[in-house]
């Protein structure tokens, strides 16, 4: 008999906030809001509760949190280096794996434009908020 467990409702919620982050920090400094849009639109990091059944356990719930932190932190580098490629495939690699739509290579990130100060993305998250 193989005992396995369940993921927790804390595990789904954070894999919820790592996609969430995705969108509001990390796409807004590479591509502009006509492309993130496009993104929401085409299911890119999309989950549903068969999304959940899918990465039920605890084991496959950690194992897309864990490539959800590893492409964010690769992705918030100062400056993009070659030698995060490798470790940058396997985890897109291991997302699609569990059914997550992440259509990026890490060409997509290196050459691309980094936006980053340039001008204000609907997307990112407001540094305060106005209280009336």
């Amino acid at each position: 008999m193989k005992i396995v467990f369940a993921s927790t409702p804390e595990q789904e919620e954070e894999i919820r906030k790592l996609v969430q982050r995705m969108y509001s920090t990390i796409f807004p400094n590479y591509f502009p809001d006509e492309d993130i849009k496009e993104f929401e639109q085409l299911d890119v990091l999309h989950t549903s509760t068969r999304h959940f059944e899918y990465f039920g356990t605890l084991k496959e719930a950690y194992q897309v949190i864990v490539s959800l932190q590893i492409i964010t932190a690769i992705l918030e580098t100062e400056k993009l280096e070659e030698r995060y490629e490798k470790i940058f495939e396997k985890n897109v690699n291991i997302l699609q794996d569990f059914g997550l739509s992440f259509p990026f290579t890490f060409s997509n990130f290196f050459h691309g434009k980094v936006m980053k100060n340039d001008m204000l993305s609907m997307y990112t998250k407001a540094a305060n908020e106005l209280l009336i």
